[in-house]
């Protein structure tokens, strides 16, 4: 039996970008940081030395552990020493995500979904991986903004953990912030190997949601919205 119900958050609850969107909003959320550092006199990185920079830094680490915004955006644009201090790097990584919050739209299945589960006496998480490891107090603030954090108990971002999903470190976070089994649980998403596989490898029942109808990932027992969500309960 089913105790817990945990949800990625882009491409599930949120809608943000799809894949074939990555680069547009890169550039853009790039973009807002030459800006910002522009209007403080720090822009100090040639425009096209800045974007071979981004094109080295526009990957995650291959062992799934986070590669932290602040790092990355200090070394794209030569931030050190006095320069680099917690206020500029807040306020970067700030702007870096403003064109990824402003694309934002709820799915309108979000909220009733989540609020039947916790009138049901489920436990509720969301486990999501952040975007060029962003910091996870931007994105609970993201959930508060969409309404989302009165139904969930728990949030968990890979920068909580210092491991992005599919690493079992992220889903075991999880399991004892919740106090479940993985057994006890079950994981909806929209991404088959963070979503789908990771979840299975640790024992967790986990449930694809392809709100497109694209073929992205190959899962035949696939959702396409969070009403379908009860027969797997």
């Amino acid at each position: 039996m089913k105790r817990a119900v945990l949800f990625d958050l882009g491409g599930t609850l949120v809608e943000y970008y799809g894949r074939s969107d990555i680069p547009a909003v890169v550039e853009a959320a790039i973009d807002e940081v030459q800006a910002c550092l522009g209007e403080r006199g720090l822009l100090h990185v040639p425009p096209e030395e800045v974007w071979r920079r981004v094109a080295e830094e526009n990957h995650e680490a291959s062992d799934y552990r986070v590669r932290p915004l602040e790092q990355r955006l200090a070394r794209v644009f030569q931030l050190d020493g006095t320069e680099c201090s917690a206020a500029l790097l807040e306020a970067v990584c700030r702007r870096f995500m403003q064109p990824i919050f402003a694309r934002a739209r709820r799915y309108d299945d979000a909220i009733p979904t989540l609020a039947r589960l916790r009138a049901e006496g489920y436990r509720v998480a969301i486990v999501s991986n952040t975007s060029w490891g962003s910091p996870a107090h931007l994105w609970r603030e993201e959930i508060e903004r969409h309404g989302l954090d009165e139904w969930v108990g728990a949030t968990v971002f890979c920068r909580d953990v210092g491991w992005r999903k599919p690493a079992p470190q992220i889903y075991a976070y999880t399991l004892e912030r919740l106090g479940t089994h993985p057994e006890e649980c079950l994981f909806v998403g929209d991404d088959y190997r963070w979503d789908v596989a990771g979840p299975r490898k640790v024992g967790m029942e986990a449930v694809l949601i392809n709100r497109s109808g694209i073929a992205w990932d190959v899962e035949e027992n696939a959702i396409s919205c969070l009403d379908e969500l009860w027969a797997r309960l």
